[in-house]
Protein backbone atom coordinates (compact mmCIF):
# COMPACT_ATOMS: atom_id res chain seq x y z
CA UNK A 1 0.00 0.00 0.00
CA UNK A 2 1.19 3.39 -0.36
CA UNK A 3 0.51 6.36 1.48
CA UNK A 4 1.37 9.90 1.53
CA UNK A 5 2.60 11.62 5.06
CA UNK A 6 -0.49 13.94 5.00
CA UNK A 7 -2.54 10.41 5.50
CA UNK A 8 -0.45 9.43 7.80
CA UNK A 9 -1.07 12.70 9.84
CA UNK A 10 -5.08 12.62 8.99
CA UNK A 11 -5.80 9.60 9.52
CA UNK A 12 -3.21 6.60 10.97
CA UNK A 13 -5.93 4.60 11.53
CA UNK A 14 -6.01 3.82 7.83
CA UNK A 15 -2.47 3.04 7.84
CA UNK A 16 -2.25 0.82 11.29
CA UNK A 17 -5.20 -1.24 9.65
CA UNK A 18 -2.68 -2.20 6.34
CA UNK A 19 -0.15 -3.14 8.65
CA UNK A 20 -2.28 -5.22 11.01
CA UNK A 21 -3.50 -7.34 7.99
CA UNK A 22 0.38 -7.80 7.13
CA UNK A 23 0.42 -5.02 4.13
CA UNK A 24 4.07 -3.48 3.79
CA UNK A 25 2.99 0.48 3.61
CA UNK A 26 5.49 2.67 1.31
CA UNK A 27 5.11 6.24 2.93
CA UNK A 28 5.76 9.19 0.13
CA UNK A 29 6.30 12.77 0.22
CA UNK A 30 5.58 14.74 -2.76
CA UNK A 31 4.92 11.65 -5.56
CA UNK A 32 7.97 9.98 -3.84
CA UNK A 33 9.05 7.27 -1.65
CA UNK A 34 10.92 8.05 1.38
CA UNK A 35 10.23 5.26 3.91
CA UNK A 36 8.70 1.67 4.05
CA UNK A 37 6.93 0.33 7.44
CA UNK A 38 6.77 -3.48 7.28
CA UNK A 39 4.79 -5.54 9.64
CA UNK A 40 6.65 -7.47 12.39
CA UNK A 41 7.39 -10.90 12.04
CA UNK A 42 6.61 -13.35 14.91
CA UNK A 43 9.57 -15.59 15.45
CA UNK A 44 12.10 -13.95 13.62
CA UNK A 45 15.21 -14.65 15.56
CA UNK A 46 17.64 -12.13 14.22
CA UNK A 47 21.45 -14.04 14.85
CA UNK A 48 23.93 -11.46 14.61
CA UNK A 49 26.79 -14.01 13.74
CA UNK A 50 25.04 -14.35 10.45
CA UNK A 51 25.58 -10.65 9.61
CA UNK A 52 28.26 -9.74 7.53
CA UNK A 53 30.72 -7.68 9.71
CA UNK A 54 30.54 -10.40 13.04
CA UNK A 55 34.04 -11.64 13.50
CA UNK A 56 35.92 -8.85 11.29
CA UNK A 57 38.40 -8.18 14.00
CA UNK A 58 39.13 -11.89 14.80
CA UNK A 59 42.12 -12.41 13.72
CA UNK A 60 43.28 -8.68 15.17
CA UNK A 61 45.28 -9.91 18.61
CA UNK A 62 47.81 -7.87 18.42
CA UNK A 63 46.42 -4.62 19.88
CA UNK A 64 43.31 -3.86 22.10
CA UNK A 65 40.31 -1.99 21.58
CA UNK A 66 41.17 1.12 23.32
CA UNK A 67 44.95 0.80 21.65
CA UNK A 68 43.33 0.59 17.98
CA UNK A 69 41.17 3.52 18.36
CA UNK A 70 44.16 5.84 20.22
CA UNK A 71 45.98 4.26 17.29
CA UNK A 72 43.28 5.69 15.23
CA UNK A 73 43.00 8.87 16.56
CA UNK A 74 46.40 10.03 17.33
CA UNK A 75 47.31 12.86 14.77
CA UNK A 76 44.19 13.60 13.95
CA UNK A 77 44.72 17.05 15.55
CA UNK A 78 47.17 17.62 13.50
CA UNK A 79 45.77 17.50 10.11
CA UNK A 80 43.97 20.73 11.32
Amino acid sequence: MKSSLVTLRRSPAKILNAIEARQEVTLTRRGKSIARIVPYREGAAHDLRQQPAFGMWADEQAQSVAEQVRELRKGRSLDL
